[in-house]
Formats: C-alpha cells, sequence, structure tokens
C-alpha cells in the first residue's frame, strides 16, 4: 500500500523545511472592497491555529524565537505585501507562548 505524501512548509523564521502539522499559520484576511474594487478596509493579520481560515498564509515555528527572527526580518511583510503594526506581533507572541 502506498504511503502518504505529508504536506512540508518551510518556516518564515529559521527557514527550515519542517510537516505543515507542526508549523503554525499566519493569516492575511481578504481585503474588503467597494463596488469599483477599490479597498476599504485591509485583511486583519493573525495567528491561525485550526489553519482553516481564508487569506493568504504564512508559516512560522511554534516557538517565539523563530516568530521574533521573522519579525525582525519583516518576513510576514514582504509574504503579505503590507505593513504590520506592532501591536499584531505581540498578539502573537502572547499566542504562540505556552
Amino acid at each position: 500500500m502506498r504511503q502518504k505524501r505529508v504536506p512540508m512548509r518551510m518556516c518564515t523564521g529559521c527557514g527550515e523545511m519542517k510537516p505543515k502539522r507542526e508549523l503554525v499559520r499566519v493569516v492575511k484576511g481578504p481585503d474588503q472592497k467597494d463596488a469599483d474594487g477599490n479597498i476599504i478596509q485591509a485583511g486583519e493579520v493573525s495567528l491561525d491555529l485550526s489553519g482553516r481560515k481564508p487569506g493568504r498564509g504564512a508559516y512560522v515555528c511554534r516557538n517565539v524565537d523563530c516568530l521574533r527572527a521573522a519579525r525582525k526580518a519583516r518576513r510576514f511583510e514582504k509574504a503579505f505585501s503590507c505593513k504590520i503594526p506592532e501591536k499584531v506581533y505581540d498578539r502573537m507572541e502572547e499566542e504562540i507562548q505556552p
């Protein structure tokens, strides 16, 4: 019988490829647009512990050090093409810590 393929993702903090289940997804929700297609409100950046939220995702280890490395190098801002406020990073650190 064939073995199931394990989906691998790269951590934005340390850059290591790991199984998807070992990582936490950080998601930028879809932008809200008006009838003309202009952006009214940018999507919210948050942790997606279930892995089911809609939007653009990036992955990070369940380790505060990896989150801090990604924050320092602005890797989430590059992945999502938007500025991320410091309070969002602080909230993500609180949620990741055991």
